[in-house]
């Protein structure tokens, strides 16, 4: 079983139109491995630990495209290397390599230069045992889902640039991504604040151990490594700890997150534009005389969207049937909606933000020195400044500890986002049962319509699923457990933000499923009540696809739930390839700007 249902599995935990909800699998039962579709694998996406984009992203992991270190991004691995092992030569103290970690940082673990005949051997021995000790701290169940391993592969790769990884860790982890074997990973045993025994796994893997996925087959690391034409690697210096220090994984799965939900949104915008053409709506709300009074950026954009969307429709047109105030779901889901975008973009900038930086311990710098900052040359400071020497081919810097892998920025942004996507979901969930009122419709479906499949609005479905998304909205409670020694007491549960979140898109994928076929029929209402009116071309080409996919008057009995078919159809399906009108979304740093046009559709 996966660790939460992602978009390719959500219907497994809510009902829609008649499907029954699946148990969860039994312990010890086989893994549905869920492999990706390898579609871009002529591509090749260059890293540079600087401009990674979460389409960039996407392609890796879930179109299998390759990935290649720039050679800026490998000389800063090579410069950040020698330091590291310079540092050890001159007797500094670094975490993790020549002292301990967690609740051994004082321990000694060797004294001297590292390439030494004594040290050399001893520190590839402890390396190589670390390796090996695969899913030491992780249960499970495994990862089912190739493109969240890939995710996480693909992110550590990138920031992985401006740490200190030997030369066969760095090149071991881009050849793993474009050979295709992606390691067996188990899903738990991360508090959400450094990633380590995810990581660990994919180290095991480096070394021969464990299972692996190779071109979606299971089998032995070795096998695999073998078949790839790829030798297990010697691990040495700090290589265990800069390959796992990293909150890789839940940046890996929130990237993900933000293509997903994207998508989603979109597809917001659409329903409620073909909501407000079902409804016989005013579209007062969008207009320029109410949007001028309130200048927030993103509610201005989305009601510019929708109205561009129906521009030209007969909602435009006086009609003396059409009431004066639709209800306040229906007139206020465009700010919803658009508050919703605004926390999506904030929480997509978070995430690029993050897999472009370090959040790796300790921070290796070179070419810092005393003389660029004043704190730089305090004595306790100077205690970590590397003078340079062979190791380091002259170069000098600063090797320190730090609490880098505390991911709350991102971690804040998740729950941000998963907030404002309920409180648009509540929205989506109560409009749709206002269809059933004729107060607000100002017409009865069942005098209009004769026959063919009736969704004139609410029921069971779309309150399952918002108990659902109320359930997982819940912001997690902040906690702090005193472990290793009481070394770490601070938690993120960025693991179980994301996991949620996750959920929520994948729920509100199924709502808005639940939305279309409403807001369709009713368009099918309005047009039978008048065959000359015109919908706009946002909502005509969504209706006309939808139809195609569930027919107002089927021949046969769907293959499966329409809801379900209508989910599938909207998950796979980009907005965009039926209608791609509207304004511009507002304007952020370029490296940012529309960084989740996802290649595809998503997944």
């Amino acid at each position: 079983m996966s660790i939460r249902p992602t978009r390719r599995s959500a219907f497994a935990a809510i009902l829609l139109l008649g499907g029954t909800a699946l148990a969860p699998t039994p312990a010890g039962a086989e893994t549905v491995y869920k492999p990706i579709d390898s579609t871009m694998a002529n591509q090749t996406i260059v890293l540079t630990g600087r401009d990674l984009t979460i389409p960039q992203v996407i392609a890796v992991a879930r179109h299998g495209a390759k990935v290649a270190l720039s050679p800026e991004a490998k000389q800063r691995e090579a410069d950040n290397y020698g330091l590291l092992l310079e540092a050890a030569t001159e007797g500094i103290s670094v975490y993790w390599f020549n002292r301990g970690a967690g609740d051994q940082r004082e321990t000694v673990m060797f004294a001297g230069d590292p390439m030494s005949a004594e040290n050399k051997p001893k520190i590839e021995a402890q390396q190589l045992a670390e390796f090996r000790m695969a899913g030491i701290g992780a249960y499970g169940p495994e990862i089912s889902d190739e493109d969240i391993v890939r995710a996480m592969m693909v992110v550590r790769a990138n920031a992985m640039t401006w740490n200190a990884p030997s030369p066969q860790l760095a090149q071991m982890l881009t050849d793993l991504l474009n050979k295709r074997i992606t390691p067996m990973v188990r899903s738990r045993g991360t508090l959400g604040e450094g990633d380590l025994a995810q990581l660990s796994d994919v180290g095991a893997t480096m070394v021969g151990a464990g299972d692996v996925w190779y071109d979606g087959k299971k089998m032995k690391a070795a096998d695999a490594l073998r078949q790839a034409g790829l030798q297990p690697i010697q691990p040495f210096a700090a290589d265990i700890n800069a390959l796992t220090s990293s909150d890789a994984y839940a940046t890996g799965q929130a990237a993900l997150l933000v293509a997903d939900a994207e998508g989603a949104l979109d597809w917001a915008d659409m329903a409620y534009a073909m909501d407000l053409t079902g409804m016989n709506s005013s579209i007062t709300p969008l207009s320029l005389v109410v949007q001028a009074d309130r200048p927030f950026k993103w509610l201005n954009w989305d009601a510019a969207r929708v109205l561009e969307m129906i521009k030209g429709g007969y909602l435009f047109d006086a009609d003396e049937k059409r009431i004066i105030q639709d209800p306040e779901s229906l007139r206020a889901s465009s700010i919803r909606q658009a508050s919703a975008w605004d926390a999506w973009a904030a929480l997509r900038d978070a995430v690029i933000e993050q897999m472009n930086s370090s959040d790796h311990n300790p921070a290796v710098h070179v070419d810092v020195g005393p003389g660029d900052s004043w704190e730089l040359a305090s004595p306790q400071m100077m205690k970590y400044y590397v003078k340079g020497g062979p190791e380091s081919h002259g170069k000098h810097g600063y090797i320190v500890s730090n609490a880098n892998w505390d991911p709350y920025p991102l971690a804040n942004k998740i729950e941000d986002f998963t907030t404002a996507l309920a409180n648009m979901d509540v929205a989506v969930t109560l409009r749709i049962d206002r269809f059933s009122n004729p107060f607000f419709t100002v017409a009865k479906a069942s005098e209009v319509m004769k026959g063919g499949m009736f969704f004139d609005g609410g029921g069971y479905t779309p309150v399952d699923i918002w108990q659902d998304i109320q359930n997982l909205s819940n912001r997690v409670v902040p906690e702090g457990q005193s472990i290793v020694a009481t070394v770490e007491d601070l938690q993120a549960q960025t693991r179980i933000k994301v996991v949620n979140a996750r959920g929520v898109v994948d729920d509100t994928y199924a709502l808005l499923a639940q939305d279309l076929l409403v807001g369709g029929y009713w368009m099918d209402v309005r047009k039978t009540e008048d065959g000359s009116r015109n919908f706009g071309p946002g909502p005509t080409a969504a209706w006309t696809a939808l139809r195609k996919v569930a027919p107002l008057n089927p021949v046969a009995p769907p293959p499966k739930p329409v809801g379900m078919m209508v989910t599938d159809f909207i998950m796979a399906t980009p907005m965009s390839s039926l209608y791609s009108g509207g304004p511009a979304m507002p304007a952020t740093d370029p490296l940012l700007a529309g960084s989740a046009k996802m290649p595809g559709g998503g997944k």
